[in-house]
């Protein structure tokens, strides 16, 4: 296999795994309220949202790292047609 052809697979597979990624966290917060007025009756409101908060928390690291990723496997596409095309000229 090429070089090319390697990079744009896990390019894709990243971006796959990105994009999933993004869906659950918005299956998750789904339920998550913007703004919460606490008072004593709102104990398990405020329950709920923490434990919204946990599960959704992980998501975010992994959103971030396969972000970087994904952003590195772009910079190296680009970088591999910039030189490409100059060698070309």
């Amino acid at each position: 296999m090429s070089y090319v052809l390697i990079i744009w697979t896990v390019w894709i597979a990243l971006g796959v795994i990105l994009l999933g990624l993004i869906i659950y966290r918005s299956t998750i917060t789904r339920n998550e309220e913007d703004q919460i007025f606490l008072d004593d009756g709102t104990d398990m409101q405020h329950h709920e949202q923490e434990e919204i908060l946990r599960r959704v928390k992980p998501v975010e690291r992994m959103i971030r790292i396969f972000g970087g990723a994904e952003g590195l496997a772009t910079l190296g596409l680009l970088a591999f047609y910039v030189t490409d095309a100059l060698r070309q000229f």
